[in-house]
């Protein structure tokens, strides 16, 4: 097969990489997830311009899950299309993730944390995929109803397999996270990485413990949503515009979450950012980034020039002790989180 993508050829030369806990992995700051503009409603000469504009710019690591699309599937395959046509010589150089938890097929198998669905979505996605491995298999969110002893054997036996070189785990909290982190040191399997939502607006891991065990037990942590979907971006700085998530798809980011005192705090953050040289986007993921805590931001993109304009963060992650308190008092929040 001849091989059209030719990669830059100095895309190491000004990302950073940030070791993923106490593992030997390390990750890109800045990571592209593949949650939207993946699917089958998407362009397909759109899709292989942001991921060839990711690594040709340093960015290693593409964050799928079996559900990504529309229709659920369909990121994993057209990625696996990308991967075969233009990137399969650079397979060593990619860190490439999938997940299971969330609905994905009919019937009593396809959803949750049990072994059977779990191991049998693996197969599935790394056939859509094209590929032998996974870098990272995630459990995408906790299940209250499997003990966590065989979610954990689930993820454990994937690694085992071969299928996956790493586990991690979504959406857990920090209680949850020491109780799976007890199991898998028993059974030996490379835990390295916790992928949770995380920004300026939404401070859960700081509150339910996440974060702070994540520290103390030496995992990595990935954040998801770190622009609180476009929210921490210029795009909302004049209301509402026609093209915005929010208007051509509602379904996760719903037209209320934008209230008038949520516009006045956007505006406000784009002040501080311009004070430090950033646009409000940058300022949004050099925040997560801040306290070398947070190995990877994940971000998602439209269109190339979202992620040359993203990686532009990484030049300025330092925050001073009144910047942050001036973001924590537009946000309602006290102290310097």
């Amino acid at each position: 097969m001849i091989f059209m993508y030719k990669p830059n050829s100095e895309r190491y030369l000004t990302m950073t990489y940030n070791r993923c806990g106490k593992s030997g992995l390390k990750l890109p700051a800045v990571s592209l997830g593949l949650w939207h503009n993946f699917g089958d409603t998407a362009d397909y000469e759109n899709m292989k311009a942001l991921v060839f504009t990711a690594f040709d710019n340093g960015i290693t690591h593409f964050d799928l899950a079996n559900n990504y699309g529309p229709a659920p599937g369909s990121a994993e395959r057209n990625f696996g299309k990308i991967l075969k046509e233009e990137l399969s010589p650079y397979r060593d150089e990619l860190i490439i993730s999938t997940k299971a938890g969330y609905d994905m097929w009919e019937g009593p198998y396809g959803n949750w944390g049990s072994r059977k669905y779990l191991l049998a979505s693996l197969d599935q996605s790394l056939k859509r995929l094209g590929l032998d491995y996974v870098d990272i298999f995630y459990h995408h969110r906790p299940d209250p109803d499997t003990p966590l002893e065989e979610t954990m054997g689930a993820l454990t036996r994937a690694v085992r397999s071969g299928k996956a070189l790493y586990a991690g785990l979504s959406n857990y909290n920090g209680e949850q996270l020491e109780k799976a982190v007890k199991i898998l040191t028993e059974l030996k399997c490379p835990f390295i990485i916790n992928q949770n939502r995380y920004s300026i607006f939404d401070r859960t891991i700081e509150q339910n413990g996440l974060k702070s065990t994540a520290v103390r037990l030496e995992k990595g942590i990935i954040a998801f949503s770190p622009l609180a979907q476009g929210m921490l971006t210029d795009r909302y700085l004049n209301g509402i515009p026609a093209d915005s998530r929010i208007m051509t798809d509602g379904r996760f980011l719903k037209q209320s979450a934008v209230t008038p005192e949520r516009l006045e705090q956007i505006r406000k953050l784009n002040e501080i950012a311009k004070e430090r040289g950033q646009t409000l986007a940058e300022m949004a993921l050099a925040w997560v980034l801040k306290d070398g805590v947070v190995t990877s931001v994940l971000i998602g993109a439209s269109k190339p020039s979202q992620i040359l304009d993203n990686i532009k963060a990484i030049n300025n992650t330092a925050f001073s002790a009144e910047e942050l308190e001036k973001i924590n008092k537009v946000c309602n929040i006290g102290g310097n989180a």
